[in-house]
């Protein structure tokens, strides 16, 4: 489980460093970046899956993604008696993104290509400096295990010594994705598995000619897609192989005396529900968006292969009020087998949310651009390796 989650230098979250629990709450008025930690937690899983710098492109590039205000914001500007300066960058720029966690913790920073040292095309792709395995939740040179440094790459060995990799690496490249020896460095495997088990429902949907509302081809689908898609197939995955008993309750505690159905022809499944009063059962196609997004909720947190972390980005959107509560109690039990981030406006859910044990209220605010924990509330030691 993450302890500490860090991110420096991305949009208005200069310097962020916050505390994790088993189920995290975010929350925070329009414009405080919330948006804006919910990416920089994908682009963290994206450095497992071979997509961190095609993400920073569809972004605009590093230079649309970095921290757009000055370098230090000083007393004078704070009391508005001084103008905001220093937009002139002196130091290195740096993006970068990290967690800590009991066991392994990893970091990645990222710049600028060195000037002058290329004539490549390719200029919205950022160059990674450094990442680093380590153990524990606090970086130590002493803790280090994997060592990325530029092109180079080293480990540490059964004896404790290090060994250096002979694998050079491109800028552009993670090594998350460019070695995969176990033998040589098992530490940096196991951050990998990690990251690449993320999952993350941002993008669920629920239009008229969503592909959910028609019969699709089904086959064993264990974990949701993320457009949900799927979700007549994960239904029945869950309703074979997972929690069937566990499905029926997600669903009667929403709509009570209803149920649902998959239709099978040919090996194309259709989903359809039986809600009480009603003659026949309705298909995806007659349900309403707030109850086709509940049921995929539903498909994505019931899954029968759990993964560490779970993302949810405003689940509650177009889900009446009368729902909050179920939704609440699903995600509540989700958080039971996985670790959960969910960014929210609903001031219900959110209140719901923080009163499960294990839980934590993450408020972010905006101080003069820059998104900060709201209040007094605790910030973890954090420190980055340097380049």
């Amino acid at each position: 489980m993450l302890e500490i989650l860090a991110v420096s230098g991305y949009r208005s979250l200069r310097d962020l460093t916050l505390p994790l629990a088993r189920l995290n709450v975010v929350t925070g008025a329009n414009g405080s970046g919330k948006s804006s930690l919910y990416r920089a937690l994908r682009l963290l899983a994206d450095t497992a899956r071979g997509r961190l710098v095609s993400s920073l492109a569809r972004e605009g590039g590093i230079q649309s993604t970095l921290w757009a205000g000055p370098e230090q914001i000083g007393r004078a500007v704070r009391a508005g008696s001084h103008p905001v300066q220093g937009l002139v960058r002196k130091r290195s720029v740096h993006l970068r993104l990290g967690f800590g966690a009991a066991d392994l913790s990893y970091a990645v920073d990222l710049g600028f290509p060195p000037p002058g040292l290329s004539t490549s095309a390719f200029l919205l792709d950022p160059a990674i400096k450094r990442e680093c395995v380590w153990s524990g939740p606090l970086f130590r040179p002493s803790a280090l295990l994997v060592d990325r440094h530029g092109p180079g790459l080293r480990a540490v060995d059964d004896s404790g010594a290090w060994r250096v990799i002979p694998t050079p690496i491109a800028d552009f490249e993670s090594m998350m994705t460019e070695f995969s020896d176990p033998r040589a460095a098992p530490e940096m495997i196991s951050v990998r598995r990690k990251l690449q088990s993320w999952r993350f429902y941002d993008c669920l949907r629920t239009d008229v000619e969503a592909p959910c509302r028609r019969p699709q081809v089904g086959t064993h689908t264990p974990i949701l897609a993320d457009d949900g898609a799927d979700i007549a197939a994960a239904l029945q995955t869950i309703l074979e192989i997972g929690d069937e008993a566990g499905l029926a309750r997600a669903v009667d505690d929403a709509f009570p005396g209803a149920a649902i159905e998959i239709e099978t022809r040919d090996g194309w499944f259709e989903l359809s529900m039986r809600q009480h009063g009603l003659l026949r059962p309705l298909k995806a196609a007659e349900l309403s968006d707030g109850t086709l997004r509940y049921l995929m909720l539903v498909a994505a947190l019931l899954t029968p292969r759990p993964p560490e972390l779970l993302a949810l980005d405003e689940p509650e959107a177009s889900l009446h009020p009368d729902l909050i509560p179920a939704l609440a109690r699903l995600i509540a039990a989700a958080a039971q087998r996985s670790q959960i981030v969910v960014v929210t406006h609903c001031r219900e859910l959110a209140d719901l949310l923080v009163s499960e044990p294990d839980s934590r209220a993450i408020e972010l605010t905006k101080d003069f651009g820059e998104t900060r924990l709201a209040g007094e509330a605790f910030r973890p030691r954090w420190e980055w390796p340097k380049r």
